[in-house]
């Protein structure tokens, strides 16, 4: 199975996939190409860079299955220049050891993307040029206030280019952009984050992200030590993300109907048309969202409850999780979609919270507050309780006390225990969405956008050492 060759000596992305499909009698081709860049840093200075490129090759395989019931799906991966002929050979033995799927649909059909045959674009070391140079004067000014900065910048650029032996051919790319910057004294006894998200980063402004951490150093400069117990806080549109994150991780139609989460209702349904919250919020993914622009179609290596390989392909549109403060859906692939009776509803690479009405920042509500707590970031969030989506995590690397509007000091770590759909159902106050960077989920969720929330009694269940 040789083929022309790219600059690497790999085949051309497109020719792997029309081979692959040429090799079995039904099934998808999948081939991810991935090439990044990053710069990272500490104790004011720039430690290593590096870029990197990289391919993974996936064959799905339908097969009649061996009892004549249905179809039976078999896959393998292969990473580089994958040898063809072995991973046909290692996707159709997965087959003919897999009894029939119960997730079964017809594949997608449809003519090919105009651009499927383009070779994937490359990110340059470039693109990190102008965070390098605002990072040179932030060291200066870091240093001369007795601060040191540490942290990590890095470019993706991902192609996928998928086909199905229905006709599908599509192809997307994806830009991918973060940076996380965490300011210290140079005693190490007082720190701060902050993180940013966007396709690019040429725009950022390493100046205004410092000056957020050079305000929040000098508000711990005060420290005071407070007890476990309810809070009232004010959550940073960061902090919110990581949260609502978890939120939509969890609303998976199929293991919700057989009552394995806090959207199950008990005897097989779910909690879809009930309101969560008295305040009409919104929160939707769109792979048109302006700003957020993902992958406008489903891509899926493996199945899963509410996931589907006979999916791939199928469009996305905007998807509304909650209306109006009430559950609108929950994720079903379309085998799962015809069982329940109800939408198909695949996932989506991004994710916005909204309040119709809602203006205003973090900044707003801390001047709004009469006592309470900032907690800038949220670390080492876990699921505690499937039933209720508790989660529990740690505050670190910020948490300050507000009296009468303004941020009076720095108070110690907590261990919480909070359930993102119960906060929600308490929060009293909001501003507007931007987009924002998780410092626990960001990773895996880049693109999103959330406004600041305001918590009456957020639960600090016990204090805690993280610093």
């Amino acid at each position: 199975m040789s083929t022309a060759s790219e600059d690497r000596g790999l085949p051309a992305a497109h020719l792997v996939v029309e081979q692959l499909l040429a090799a079995v009698p039904e099934g998808i081709a999948i081939v991810e190409e991935s090439s990044e860049v990053e710069v990272r840093f500490a104790n004011n200075t720039t430690t290593t860079n590096g870029r990197r490129r990289s391919r993974r090759v996936t064959l799905i395989c339908l097969l009649p299955s061996s009892d004549g019931t249905g179809t039976s799906v078999g896959s393998a991966s292969r990473s580089g220049a994958a040898d063809l002929d072995d991973l046909v050979a290692a996707a159709q033995a997965d087959a003919q050891s897999t009894p029939a799927a119960n997730d079964a649909s017809p594949l997608a059909t449809g003519a090919a993307d105009p651009f499927f045959e383009e070779p994937a674009p490359q990110t340059e070391p470039s693109v990190l040029r102008p965070v390098v140079e605002g990072l040179a004067a932030a060291f200066h000014r870091a240093s001369s206030a007795g601060n040191v900065l540490a942290g990590f910048a890095e470019h993706h650029l991902d192609t996928v280019y998928l086909g199905t032996s229905a006709g599908v051919r599509r192809r997307h790319v994806q830009a991918t952009g973060a940076i996380n910057l965490v300011g210290r004294s140079s005693d190490g006894r007082r720190s701060a984050w902050v993180g940013h998200a966007g396709p690019e980063l040429d725009a950022v402004s390493i100046e205004s992200l410092e000056a957020h951490l050079a305000q929040r150093l000098e508000w711990a400069r005060r420290t005071v030590t407070l007890e476990p117990g309810r809070y009232e806080v004010v959550l940073p549109p960061a902090a919110v993300a990581d949260l609502m994150v978890a939120l939509v991780d969890a609303a998976s139609g199929p293991e919700a109907e057989e009552g394995r989460t806090v959207f199950s209702a008990g005897h097989g349904a779910t909690r879809v048309g009930e309101q969560l919250a008295t305040s009409p919020f919104e929160l939707r993914s769109d792979p048109f969202e302006p700003g957020l622009e993902c992958l406008p179609f489903l891509v899926a290596e493996a199945s899963g409850p509410d996931v589907s390989v006979f999916d791939n392909g199928l469009p996305l549109a905007r998807t509304t999780w909650i209306t109006g403060g009430r559950l609108e859906r929950l994720r079903y692939h379309r085998a799962g979609a015809r069982r329940s009776g109800v939408a198909f509803t695949p996932p989506i690479d991004n994710l916005v919270l909204e309040l119709d009405g809602a203006r205003g920042t973090s900044e707003d509500l801390v001047a709004s507050t009469d006592r309470g707590l900032l907690l800038t970031c949220l670390w080492y969030i876990r699921e505690a309780d499937p039933a209720t989506l508790l989660l529990t995590g740690l505050t670190r690397d910020g948490v300050y006390l507000i009296e009468r509007g303004e941020v009076v000091a720095a108070v110690n770590n907590f261990r919480f225990n909070e359930s993102p759909v119960d906060l929600l159902a308490r929060a009293t106050e909001a501003g507007s969405p931007v987009r924002t960077l998780g410092r626990e989920f960001g990773e895996w969720m880049n693109r999103t956008a959330m406004p600041a929330l305001r918590i009456p009694d957020f639960n600090m269940s016990s204090t805690s050492a993280a610093s």
